[in-house]
């Protein structure tokens, strides 16, 4: 699809590597696992927690020139859901290309129905997605 995934977290990087190597649900992941444990990166995306010296869950979507198209924040309890993440990350897509149109919530893929927002969709929604 394009993308690059990057993971960070406060952790070193001897933290990762122990938890990669130790975790099962990690072996087949190929992605660069960055160390943030200054907590600099964080504070910029605006997740570090003061108090305990750690990352929220954060995930970001960021355009190729750099602009960010979705922000997604979850405490450290709550895990995120990669089939929505997939579906944001293909709407982004989609929406490069048809820059006039809306990926509405329902939206999984390329030929799922989009609206073109307008003073006149208000209110009618749902008779415009049926």
């Amino acid at each position: 699809m394009g993308a690059e995934v990057i993971t960070v977290s406060t952790d070193t990087k001897f933290v990762h590597l122990a938890w990669q190597r130790e975790e099962k649900m990690l072996e087949n992941v190929r992605y660069p696992m960055g160390s943030d444990p200054t907590g600099n990166l964080s504070r910029l995306f605006g997740i570090y927690d003061e108090e305990t010296g750690l990352a929220l869950r954060g995930t970001f979507i960021i355009s190729p020139e750099g602009k960010l198209l979705n922000s997604e924040v979850n405490f450290y309890n709550l895990g995120r859901n990669i089939d929505e993440l997939m579906r944001k990350f293909k709407a982004n897509l989609h929406l490069a290309k048809h820059a006039n149109e809306g990926c509405p919530s329902k939206w999984k893929d390329e030929g799922d129905k989009t609206l073109t927002p307008s003073a006149k969709l208000v209110g009618k929604v749902y008779e415009a997605l049926k």
